[in-house]
């Protein structure tokens, strides 16, 4: 079945927040954080990621896939006029239904979004250990142009 593609609205945000946490929580890099660290600042890697999906919900174009009369995944992004660089920050599918496509189809749905919008080219970041994100990107014609390391520290008393 095909997603079909929508924007986002505000009565979706409880949906669309959920859905996020959830499909993050194997593969966060802020939940990593917690196991070693603890929660920071009495915030767990839950609650920081409701604030990441709150800032983006607020900034970006946030498209909905629905199947089946629900949403079953959600893509977000910006594009930079001057660069007509298109940023794809979040892309999500719902736990439930991975497996099934819904990835592939709700990233060609954002950038096709992109591309209307004047998009000519589209970056995204995914951790090197997402396995099934990187072969996705990759079957789909990415390049892979930069690696970076998430270090982290809490910084010592006596300094």
């Amino acid at each position: 079945m095909s997603l079909r593609f929508r924007p986002a609205r505000a009565e979706d945000y409880p949906v669309l927040e959920e859905l996020c946490i959830s499909s993050f929580e194997p593969i966060t890099w802020m939940k990593k954080a917690d196991e070693r660290f603890g929660p920071l600042n009495g915030r767990d890697w839950r609650a920081r990621w409701q604030s990441r999906f709150r800032h983006a919900f607020a900034t970006q174009k946030v498209l909905v896939g629905e199947a089946e009369g629900r949403i079953v995944a959600f893509a977000s992004g910006t594009l930079d006029e001057e660069t007509r660089l298109g940023y794809i920050d979040l892309l999500a599918v719902d736990r439930s239904a991975q497996g099934r496509g819904y990835g592939r189809e709700m990233l060609r749905g954002m950038l096709a979004w992109l591309k209307q919008q004047g998009a000519v080219h589209a970056h995204l970041e995914c951790l090197v250990d997402n396995e099934a994100g990187n072969n996705l990107y990759r079957s789909e014609g990415f390049v892979e142009v930069a690696r970076s390391i998430r270090w982290f520290i809490k910084i010592p008393d006596e300094l």
